[in-house]
């Protein structure tokens, strides 16, 4: 079984602070590392009972369950791969199973073949549209009646979330990818949790309302209040959209831009598989080819016997609102479908993600809506120079990513440390922030 390495999280939650950090996934932890200055008073003010936010690992039959995020996407770029074996975890160099398709049953290697060959042409078009300066959304750029559109759609849930009638061509095309994907075998969520050990959190403690009418900004939580020169805000879109997090006097201004950078869903379900020699290692099934309604499946993840389901958009939606064991239901039909009946007996859930239904999250990370591709620019927007929003809603070429948003909790850190009159030491490539 695998030992997580629990931070000190009982800190009080102190009557004043030079810097408060909201929320304590990846975005409020990096900041919270970047703010050990000298004689600088931080803490994080985390509303869960745990860190990482939406980087979370499970232990389930001695495997690491990864329930959110749970791939070093552009690996050879993402500050955090470098991070992982210094806290004594493994970094995983397996190629990422959607390279590897297992068996021909879905479809035909010349199928294949067909679709990548579609959607490498519909993302040159997205690319083609965004230079020119178009926007709208990505789906405007299918081919009329194309044969693959709703596979498209299908891996658009995947990446973004949302269907792509819900995305923005500029932001899509806006998305740096290195297409190097590794994994830390013991979890992501792992890794962002013995990064954030020895860190001052102060857990169980939303914060509902920013007073900013006076010198110091004055934070209400379910705790007690909290007064800060300046804050740090890593909070979700969805909450900050919803206003779960009030700022008085208000900002409308933040919260539009929130809400145009809405969440979409994606969930995953952790199935125990008996026989997994059967199945390739590190291997992908997708479910149907004419619908979005679908699932991916990554068959013996690490080589071991389990599966990793993957359901997004519309579809994780709906099974979400039937609860957790619709997931498992949904699977068994399509696993039954392609591999064969006798797979309903031999697979047994082990875990499912629910994180549009959590509180602190609502979703799983976020997309531009149509017209709205400069809603992460005016996010990232400080405000009266000491309320600092990150998160990887903020990032520009990074979102929907644990580096994205990690690199955006370092940049809103070295800001909020020079509205403090403070040296945040050389961060090349930081000259805007």
């Amino acid at each position: 079984m695998f030992q997580a390495v629990k931070p000190a999280m009982t800190v009080a939650l102190p009557a004043s602070l030079d810097i408060a950090v909201i929320g304590a996934g990846a975005a409020g932890l990096a900041a919270a590392r970047a703010l050990r200055h000298p004689g600088l008073t931080a803490a994080v003010l985390e509303a869960r009972e745990r860190i990482g936010g939406r980087a979370h690992t499970l232990d389930r039959c001695g495997f690491a369950l990864d329930m959110g995020c749970g791939w070093l996407h552009s690996a050879d770029e993402n500050p955090l791969a470098a991070m992982v074996e210094p806290q004594g975890l493994t970094l995983d160099r397996t190629p990422p199973p959607w390279e590897r398709q297992a068996f021909d049953h879905e479809m035909t290697p010349a199928e294949q073949a067909e679709f990548r060959e579609a959607f490498a042409a519909f993302e040159a078009r997205v690319e083609q549209a965004a230079a020119r300066g178009e926007e709208g959304p990505a789906s405007a750029l299918f081919e009329p009646g194309g044969r693959w559109n709703a596979r498209m759609d299908a891996v658009s849930g995947a990446l973004n979330g949302a269907r792509f009638a819900e995305v923005s061509i500029r932001d899509y095309a806006a998305y740096r990818d290195t297409g190097v994907n590794w994994r830390v075998a013991e979890g992501y969520g792992r890794l962002i949790e013995r990064l954030g050990a020895g860190l001052p959190v102060v857990a169980g403690c939303p914060v509902h309302r920013i007073d900013r009418s006076g010198p110091a900004l004055r934070l209400e939580t379910a705790r007690g209040a909290v007064e800060a020169r300046a804050v740090i805000v890593t909070a979700p879109t969805d909450l900050l959209a919803a206003e779960a997090i009030r700022f008085d006097p208000p900002l409308p201004d933040l919260v539009e831009a929130a809400a145009d950078l809405p969440l979409g869903l994606a969930s995953k379900l952790h199935l125990a598989v008996t026989g997994p020699e059967d199945f390739p290692a590190d291997s992908q099934l997708w479910g149907r080819t004419d619908t979005a309604e679908t699932a991916g499946y990554h068959l013996r993840p690490f080589g071991r016997p389990l599966i990793e389901a993957w359901f997004s958009a519309d579809l994780a939606r709906a099974l979400e609102a039937e609860g957790e064991a619709a997931f498992s239901a949904f699977a068994a039909d399509e696993l039954a479908d392609l591999l064969g009946s006798d797979m309903r007996r031999r697979i047994e859930p082990l875990a499912v993600s629910m994180w549009g239904a959590d509180p602190w999250s609502r979703g799983a990370y976020s997309h531009a809506r149509p017209g709205a591709a400069d809603a992460r620019a005016r996010l990232a927007r400080p405000v009266e120079n000491r309320i600092f929003l990150a998160g990887e809603a903020t990032s520009a070429d990074f979102y929907g990513t644990a580096h994205g948003a990690w690199l955006e909790g370092e940049r809103a850190a070295r800001q909020a440390l020079r509205a403090l009159g403070l040296d945040p030491g050389p961060h090349p490539g930081d000259e805007g922030a």
